[in-house]
């Protein structure tokens, strides 16, 4: 097995501007050095106070058609590409800098982005770089989509079968063992794609407003239209890349298996959160008597309880500014009796409430002991993205947007599987309770 390498980062600052694909707004970034353990952050130097946003898979917002992270109100979208040419570059700690919420295109593929790296030149750090070792399979599946990660000591390996369900790309299968020489010569080149029917659709919903013949390779019933293929099976080779653009959200070296049969962003992201989860427990990581709660302690901040209490556990708290919560949906929830019976659902006004309460876990954290408490001023930005069911579990996320006075503002949304299911802007008023 080989020794844990050394922790990486660029020597020097690296710019680069483009077109974003799916705005087509300009975009300008900069790469700068960071120190251990920094990882690959993206600071919005367009907003006030330059919002920081890790590239780690808890802070994926949606998956559709490219990968987006969200940090409250703060986004960053299309971020695969240069996530897998720093992997592929094998540097981990960088701060990127951008001007706007979609990173550039370039030329579709990641070749811009690591031939920016490279110049830019590598230093090691003295910390390693933490690594998961797959032990078990770990299998994520949406019907006849799949990935596996499966053991392989010598290092990551990914195998991708691409069946588009088209006529107009055929079923392709590559294999790609990992080294940064590889991922420079097969894979970095490979350029995103579409179907010449999609691109109505994609208009019509305001999407792949930057995409032009030279940095989309579109497909028709004559073929490629206005381009050439750099490789027979670039196509797959693109899938590739941006399997190895999402699981670079994993936050370290993987030593897997990786085979994926049709997979996208939305699996992608799925099997590197599985993923971060192993490394957390292979790491011991757990977090500290401040940050967890269970429904006890959760009781001596909040004044409901059961059946009202829709809360069952804080995972993660940064104290005034962030918490991670869990809601587990269960048949036996009492709502379920008169709700849809035959086809439960919960309700949409549920979901809200459960977001709220982490909401106010949040703000009352600090004051466990003040005798205040939040009443919900307001509701603003709400969606209800999907249904969800008995069986799923809800991810309630909130982050503070702002607390002036006695008036506090919260970011919140409730995910499934990684989708999110609905989100909101909620303010509070801090009132003291009742003698």
């Amino acid at each position: 097995m080989k020794p844990r390498r050394k922790q990486r980062t660029i020597a020097r600052n690296a710019g680069l501007s483009g077109v974003a694909l799916f705005s087509g707004a300009k975009a300008d970034l900069r790469l700068l050095p960071a120190g251990p353990d920094t990882g690959i952050v993206f600071v919005r130097t367009d907003l006030p106070d330059k919002p920081r946003i890790p590239a780690c898979a808890e802070f994926v917002g949606s998956t559709m058609r490219r990968t987006l992270l969200k940090r409250g109100p703060v986004e960053v979208g299309t971020v695969e590409h240069i996530l897998a040419a720093l992997s592929g570059a094998q540097v981990d700690n960088v701060i990127i800098e951008i001007d706007g919420d979609e990173v550039p295109n370039i030329d579709g593929s990641a070749v811009g982005f690591y031939t920016a790296v490279k110049e830019a030149g590598a230093v090691e750090h003295p910390a390693e770089r933490p690594v998961l070792f797959v032990n078990d399979p770990i299998t994520v599946q949406d019907g006849d989509i799949a990935m596996f990660a499966l053991p392989n000591e010598h290092g990551m390996s990914v195998s991708y079968t691409l069946d588009y369900d088209s006529p107009l790309i055929e079923t392709q299968s590559y294999a790609f063992n990992f080294t940064e020489e590889a991922f420079a010569r097969d894979i970095a080149p490979a350029r995103t794609f579409c179907l010449s029917t999609e691109v109505d659709e994609l208009k019509r919903r305001g999407l792949g407003r930057g995409a032009t013949y030279k940095n989309t390779l579109v497909v028709s019933e004559k073929g490629v239209i206005d381009n050439e293929l750099r490789f027979p099976d670039e196509f797959v080779r693109h899938k590739v890349l941006d399997v190895l653009g999402d699981l670079c959200l994993l936050g370290a070296d993987l030593y897997a298996r990786v085979v994926a049969v049709k997979s996208g962003h939305t699996l992608n992201v799925k099997l590197a959160r599985a993923l971060r989860e192993k490394l957390n427990a292979q790491a011991g990581k757990t977090w500290d008597e401040s940050e967890l709660l269970d429904v006890a302690r959760i009781q001596k901040i909040l004044p409901h309880r059961y059946p009202f209490l829709l809360v069952d556990r804080v995972l993660e708290m940064e104290e005034g500014k962030r918490a991670v919560g869990i809601k587990n949906v269960t048949i036996n929830e009492e709502f379920f009796q008169g709700h849809f019976p035959g086809h439960p659902v919960m309700p949409g006004v549920l979901q809200i409430e459960a977001m709220a309460q982490l909401a106010g876990v949040l703000l009352l954290r600090k004051l466990e002991h003040s005798g205040q408490l939040a009443y919900l001023l307001s509701l603003d930005e709400v969606k209800l993205r999907r249904t969800v069911v008995p069986g799923d579990q809800l991810r309630l996320e909130a982050e503070t947007v702002r607390v002036r006075n006695r008036i506090a503002e919260v970011s919140v949304r409730a995910l499934v599987d990684g989708k999110i299911a609905a989100e909101a802007r909620i303010k509070f008023m801090l009132v003291d309770a009742a003698k």
